[in-house]
């Protein structure tokens, strides 16, 4: 019972927010999604990542190895995704990113934090690093065929992991005042990811139910394996362990919807992925983290 009400505990915050902005936009209210989101990734985000990377106490060769298993995890994914994919005879351009991204920002850090506790955020913004270095390349060149370097230069999730690298490898730290600036700019992440994750649900028509309902349910086992197995493989346990795998588990994230409108995959085949995923989520998460808890 105790272990019960300990995941509802982390749980039921995430999604309750979400749902305030889930409630937001079915009521009617102005949410202008691209503003909020621009100003989300562009600096809020950016500003948790680099003072989480720069203020952390974790160990450096953690941190190497829990960055090194993420790509190891995406690529084990990406293999399995394409394999049951061509199996099924299913559009590779509009199906396999969906597969292989989950909702590492919206959704995962702030469950890792609330899991984990400061810890989990820290280890958490590393993979949703690494999320956002891949979805940029490789997402990009699966739904429309090209690369995207110039999209990653441009990326500033990206270089706010570098120079929060570079700051926790050298031990250098900004002064306080440009710390306390940068922490209450993050701090506004958290709350806006999961307030437009709820919104993005509202007004996402989903497409597709059975084949969204059957490749969410496919997802989420086989992205929670393949995380437990990596992270058995580089040698990760207890918490890195269980941020891994929880990362690993999310659900669909919108960044693939959008990424299928832009370069005209099947957009709303994605909107049903994304809606049906993140729906199951709500009974597989919980259940996850009473096995990592």
């Amino acid at each position: 019972m105790n272990l019960i009400l300990t995941v509802l505990e982390i749980v039921a915050p995430v999604f309750l927010v979400a749902g305030v902005g889930f409630a937001w936009v079915k009521a009617g209210f102005e949410y202008r999604i691209q503003f909020v989101t621009r100003l989300g990734v562009n600096l809020a985000v950016p500003c948790l990542i680099f003072t989480a990377l720069m203020k952390t106490e974790a160990d450096l060769g953690d941190l190497a190895r829990l960055t090194a298993a993420g790509f190891a995890g995406y690529f084990a994914t990406g293999a399995l995704g394409w394999l049951l994919l061509k199996l099924a005879g299913l559009d590779l351009r509009t199906y396999l990113a969906p597969f292989i991204f989950g909702n590492t920002g919206n959704l995962g850090v702030p469950l890792a934090l609330f899991a984990f506790g400061q810890a989990g955020l820290e280890a958490s913004v590393v993979l949703l690093a690494v999320t956002a270095l891949l979805s940029f390349t490789w997402g990009i060149w699966i739904v429309a065929g090209e690369g995207a370097l110039g999209k990653m230069v441009q990326e500033p999730m990206i270089w706010a992991t570098l120079l929060g690298a570079l700051f926790l490898y050298m031990g250098w730290e900004t002064p306080d005042f440009m710390t306390n600036t940068l922490d209450l700019i993050g701090q506004m992440a958290i709350p806006l990811m999961l307030l437009t994750l709820g919104v993005a649900v509202a007004r996402l028509t989903p497409g597709r139910v059975m084949i969204a309902v059957c490749l969410s349910v496919v997802k989420f086992l086989a992205c929670a394996a393949i995380g437990w197995g990596i992270a058995s493989l580089f040698g990760l346990s207890g918490l890195l362990l269980g941020v891994l795998v929880l990362q690993m588990a999310m659900p669909v994230g919108v960044s693939s919807y959008l990424l299928a409108e832009k370069y005209e995959a099947d957009a709303d085949a994605v909107a049903g992925f994304v809606v049906v995923s993140t729906v199951a989520s709500v009974i597989g998460l919980p259940l996850l983290l009473t096995l990592l808890l």
